[in-house]
């Protein structure tokens, strides 16, 4: 079986008036969230972080709901996606230039509704976006 490959993401959300967006990310016609490879050694949520600093030039984020993540089923020779979930108030995003590639990584970013962003994801993802939703219905009721 081949070696497990984790990679790390965070779903980014913004609350618009009363209403939670989420931020999604389009290469080719998949929409995902911000996400990548954990390097040897690396903290996955330290991963998580820099991707998202790497994909979408956002840095300040807030992990209300601590460090709990939701990890996918394996996909795509072995590799599993572990998602956190946070928040910003600074919802501007840039897609810049992956040096590497000479391009950025993403063709198009959007600030979806949740129910918006279901119809746009694949099911595994949709899997992420249901325990987001959990998560953000948690922090209502508090």
């Amino acid at each position: 079986m081949a070696e497990r490959i984790l990679s790390a993401g965070v779903v980014v959300v913004s609350r618009v008036d009363v209403h939670w967006r989420v931020l999604l990310l389009r290469v080719y016609n998949y929409w995902d969230f911000p996400k990548g490879v954990v390097e040897p050694g690396e903290d996955p949520l330290a991963a998580a972080r820099r991707e998202v600093r790497e994909e979408t030039s956002l840095t300040e984020l807030d992990f209300h709901w601590g460090e709990d993540f939701f990890e996918t089923a394996p996909y795509s020779n072995n590799k599993i996606a572990r998602y956190y979930l946070a928040g910003t108030e600074h919802p501007v995003v840039e897609l810049p230039v992956n040096p590497a590639l000479g391009r950025a990584e993403h063709h198009e970013f959007r600030w979806a509704s949740l129910d918006e962003a279901m119809t746009l994801v694949v099911p595994r993802i949709q899997d992420v976006l249901r325990w987001a939703r959990t998560q953000l219905d948690s922090l209502t009721r508090d």
